[in-house]
């Protein structure tokens, strides 16, 4: 039998599952995609009223203060020397539910909403630097492969792989994701990145690439796969009760932010297409450079209020900073506020722990839920009796970059070492030692033990051959038996 074509909610055809609208291959997206939209708009409706991705989860308040001039580079206020400013962090799971044990092998969110001087700046990332896949059209396939079975209500390790051995983008992730890293021994104990590169602009109108790494200051460190069984039976609360408890005795957490920077003339031409979000920059390229320290020294009053109706977005962007080419990204900027419109409103904005701490001068009005006045009684721009008026000056230095071509769905193919397997192999072979080898063979072969079937579980071991030939045969010999 045929296998049928994708079509839309309209019963068309879709043109492709894999690459979304562009100007050029590497180019913007173009909001005439309707099959993208149609698919964010849609994955955003389906749960209520928890999150459908990073459900479980926990946070605290705290501050963030600059130890090194980065001015050179932005002009981005929390950024600037001396600088202090408040902020919220939540961390969380992706895959699982409200309820799901926090010790699952599964990324971790890493939220976080700066209370700048000239409005909120969210960074929203993971644990991890990279991502399972480089468009943002794939991301809501990715995560109900990750998701429980429409049948029987019962995760799936088959469709996991099934998935991921379809995607070889994938592997660079599901390399950290199968490694120590994969359950990490505390939310104080893992690092924070904003995964995504975005664009610094400093006060000259210079502009550069960035990327964010948070290390943390207490020390990398991760539970063994029977540890975190057996968290999960006994305490499947283990790391919101840390974060909570180690707030509440004064022993408040911190991690120190670091950048790379690299020239925006060198994206060009680099070796990786620096705006891929399954690949990274060697340090060795673009070394960090330290910026500041997030410290969180206070627990939220009440925790639905402040945490579970959190709501961080990319998009939230102050002067000073900008996006990227990133696919992901460019997706995420319409994908968060849209869910935060369904799953707590059209005036989410208002809510304590999203409210920013200036002044709002907004046309926004009335809908669900609205309990603070719009500040003018024109609701209308422009008019003639005092209404606020937009600040080109403000963002005049983000023109973000250029780009001419035709309309496609491709993926951007025109750097020198760009390919699936390469990084992951070398992460594989130069970073991890002999005992996280053993353990990431472990791993990953308890993991395929458990229910999948062929051919999924041959492309599977195919995958890690494809990683690296000598840890993919050991992976082989640990599933077979031999």
């Amino acid at each position: 039998m045929s296998t049928p074509y994708t079509t839309n909610n309209a019963g068309i055809a879709v043109e492709s599952d894999e690459h979304s609208l562009t100007v050029s291959p590497d180019g913007p997206i173009l909001l005439q995609d309707h099959y993208l939209i149609e698919k964010m708009a849609q994955f955003n409706r389906e749960r209520v009223p928890e999150r459908v991705v990073h459900a479980k989860g926990a946070g605290a308040y705290g501050v963030f203060e600059v130890t090194n001039d980065v001015s050179q580079f932005t002009k981005a206020s929390l950024f600037q020397p001396g600088r202090r400013t408040e902020m919220l962090a939540r961390f969380s799971t992706v895959a699982g539910e409200q309820g799901s044990p926090d010790t699952w092998r599964d990324p971790r969110g890493f939220a976080l909403k700066f209370y700048t001087d000239v409005g909120n700046y969210d960074l929203v990332g993971n644990n991890t630097p990279i991502f399972f896949v480089r468009d943002t059209i794939k991301f809501q396939d990715f995560i109900r492969s990750q998701k429980r079975r429409p049948d029987n209500g019962l995760r799936d390790n088959d469709m996991q792989w099934d998935f991921w051995t379809l995607s070889p983008e994938s592997a660079h992730m599901v390399t950290w994701l199968m490694g120590d890293r994969g359950v990490p021994k505390t939310y104080r104990h893992m690092n924070g990145y904003g995964s995504h590169t975005y664009m610094w602009i400093n006060g000259a109108g210079t502009r550069h690439w960035v990327k964010y790494h948070f290390k943390t200051d207490q020390g990398i460190d991760f539970l063994t796969q029977a540890e975190a069984d057996e968290l999960a039976g006994c305490d499947p609360d283990v790391h919101r009760r840390d974060l909570w408890q180690a707030i509440d005795s004064g022993n408040a957490p911190s991690w120190t932010l670091y950048v790379q920077v690299m020239p925006f003339e060198d994206a060009a031409d680099y070796r990786f297409n620096p705006f891929d979000l399954t690949k990274v920059w060697p340090h060795g390229d673009y070394p960090l450079i330290e910026v500041g320290r997030m410290t969180l020294n206070r627990n939220p009053e009440d925790y639905f209020i402040h945490i579970e109706q959190a709501a961080f977005e990319p998009a939230n962007m102050i002067p000073g900073v900008g996006p990227s080419p990133d696919k992901m990204l460019l997706g995420r900027l319409f994908s968060y506020p849209d869910t935060h419109r369904y799953r707590i409103g059209p005036n989410y904005a208002q809510l304590p722990p999203n409210r920013p701490h200036v002044p709002v001068n907004s046309y926004a009005k009335d809908g669900p839920m609205r309990y603070e006045p719009s500040n003018t009684a024109r609701p209308y721009a422009p008019n003639s009796y005092g209404g606020p008026a937009a600040s080109p000056e403000a963002h005049q230095d983000i023109a973000g970059w250029r780009t001419a071509g035709e309309m496609v769905r491709e993926a951007y193919t025109l750097h020198r070492e760009d390919d699936d397997f390469g990084q992951p192999g070398t992460m594989v072979r130069q970073v991890l030692d002999d005992d996280a080898r053993t353990r990431l063979v472990s791993n990953v072969s308890g993991h395929l033990k458990q229910g999948v079937t062929k051919p999924v579980l041959d492309r599977a071991l195919q995958y890690w051959r494809n990683i690296d030939k000598k840890l993919g045969d050991r992976i082989a010999a640990e599933v077979n038996g031999l």
